[in-house]
């Protein structure tokens, strides 16, 4: 059964507290999870922060249901139920959404309604499923994959001798190749059957990599690979990486994880997302800072 939406936690939770005692949300995760048929790989499925998702969903719903005045805390990581929680549940509602807890001031103030442009009717706020949270890392997901989706692009359409310079600029910002000036001399420079560039595995140059670099447009098939994997053994080399601005067959993929010889396969998604996460041929516009309480600071108070 899917993961429940913050806002459908919100009548459980609540119910919950029926009992009139100061609960903590460790009180009863398991017993939510078990209630919504939840198995143990969705209660432990988490977010890119870290956090497990139904955990964080039901701090999210407890929050909402504090700010609407059905909850109070009692002291730090505890909450108990009001009187109006009390008359919220005898009223027998099937859910509780944000909609419904427009209609406490309190929210309103925590939560206030987008402010109309005309003088249209208004209808009732969609049901958005996700947290604030998610709605935030969704949409950086989808800025990044715009942004790597440009990235690829202007890699397909780059003279192959740049191509490659974008190649080494990343496997240095990744640690390997030793200085930029080291990597820049190998690249481009053995032209031996297949092989585009020698690269140090460490500052050290304990060990190198051997690599081929490809701007194509068509997926690259398993006779590529066999190829380079033959210029690798002609060369004693253990180790090689095929990057591509293209994808890899499941030919291509299965051959290489099957041989001996260690060979990392890159397509062209997996690089743009490497030039994000190591600033290669990106600028941050923005940065945005999502904080919590330091409970370790309060844990005097």
């Amino acid at each position: 059964m899917p993961i429940p939406d913050f806002q459908t936690l919100f009548l459980p939770v609540l119910k919950l507290f029926s009992d009139q005692q100061e609960h903590s949300r460790t009180d009863f995760i398991e017993q939510l999870g078990k209630a919504f048929g939840l198995n143990q790989e969705e209660m432990s499925d988490t977010l890119p922060s870290g956090q497990k998702r139904f955990s964080n969903r039901i701090n999210w719903a407890l929050l909402y249901l504090t700010k609407s005045g059905l909850l109070e805390s009692t002291r730090r990581g505890y909450r108990k139920i009001t009187q109006r929680g009390k008359e919220v549940i005898q009223s027998n509602l099937l859910r509780i959404d944000t909609n419904y807890l427009m209609r406490f001031p309190e929210f309103i103030k925590f939560h206030p309604p987008v402010k109309k442009v005309s003088d249209e009717p208004t209808s009732p706020k969609p049901i958005e499923p996700l947290t604030p949270e998610e709605q935030l890392q969704k949409v950086y997901l989808e800025l990044r994959n715009e942004l790597a989706d440009e990235i690829l692009g202007r890699l397909k359409s780059c003279h192959p001798s740049y191509f490659e310079r974008i190649v080494i600029d990343v496997i240095v910002k990744m640690g390997y190749g030793g200085s930029r000036l080291d990597a820049g001399k190998v690249i481009g420079k053995s032209g031996d059957g297949g092989i585009d560039g020698i690269i140090k595995e460490d500052k050290l140059g304990l060990d190198t990599i051997y690599i081929q670099a490809k701007r194509w447009d068509n997926t690259v098939g398993r006779p590529e690979i066999q190829k380079f994997v033959g210029a690798l053994t002609g060369q004693r080399a253990k180790k090689g990486l095929f990057i591509t601005t293209s994808t890899f067959s499941n030919e291509a993929m299965e051959y290489a994880s099957n041989i001996d010889m260690k060979v990392v396969l890159i397509d062209g998604e997996t690089l743009a997302q490497y030039m994000i996460d190591y600033g290669v041929g990106v600028s941050v516009a923005a940065a945005y800072e999502v904080k919590r309480i330091d409970s370790d600071y309060f844990s005097d108070e």
